[in-house]
């Protein structure tokens, strides 16, 4: 799931979530996008954490 986004995707595929229960994704073009900013997504949550490792490893300096 896309954090704040009404979309998830199971089972390989992309559903829509409304108030009423959810719709799947079938448009190519449009799933397409999802998949390219869940992929840009997890790349720059990786960036994040690996930075967040980086800090947490410095000594940290006297103030």
């Amino acid at each position: 799931m896309l954090a704040g986004a009404p979309v998830v995707r199971r089972g390989g595929q992309w559903w829509l979530i409304v108030g009423e229960g959810s719709v799947l994704a079938t448009d190519p073009s449009f799933t397409g996008e999802l998949d390219r900013f869940a992929a840009a997504k997890a790349a720059a949550d990786r960036a994040v954490e690996q930075l967040r490792s980086r800090q947490a490893k410095r000594p940290r300096r006297g103030r």
